[in-house]
């Protein structure tokens, strides 16, 4: 349990992209948008970068979700991002089926830079869905 979480809620790791998703995330947290203090992000160049032994290990050190906060067709690295992406989440939650866990744990979603109230609702439903799955 994170310090200072009196609400139990559940630990989330964020992965954003540096150019898309992470500045709707940022401008969440100027326009004061409220979502648990218990997600923490990692900016990443591009979703489709990320690796499932980040993910897997995110999970091995006690968060409860991981949420990848994908580029969508907006990545200015290549048409492909959203496919690549999607590609290893379904073989990742494959893998945490396989495991004995739940494949729910991971999720993503196309964010855009200007989508901040998108994120929020994403990140307080998993997080609602992960506190019901964890009790």
């Amino acid at each position: 349990m994170a310090i200072g979480n009196i609400n139990n809620d559940p630990r989330i790791l964020v992965f954003s992209t540096e150019k898309i998703s992470d500045p709707a995330i940022d401008m969440a947290g100027l326009l004061k948008l409220h979502y648990p203090s218990t997600v923490y992000t990692i900016a990443v160049p591009c979703s489709s970068a990320i690796k499932q032994r980040w993910i897997l290990h995110a999970l091995e050190q006690g968060f409860d979700g991981v949420f990848i906060a994908a580029d969508g067709t907006d990545c200015p690295y290549g048409e492909s991002c959203t496919e690549k992406t999607g590609n290893l989440v379904g073989k990742t939650q494959a893998y945490m089926k396989e495991k004995g866990m739940d494949p729910a744990r991971l999720k993503m979603a196309a964010i855009c830079s200007v989508c901040s109230e998108s994120f929020v609702k994403h990140v307080k439903s998993f997080s609602e869905y992960l506190k019901k799955s964890t009790t």
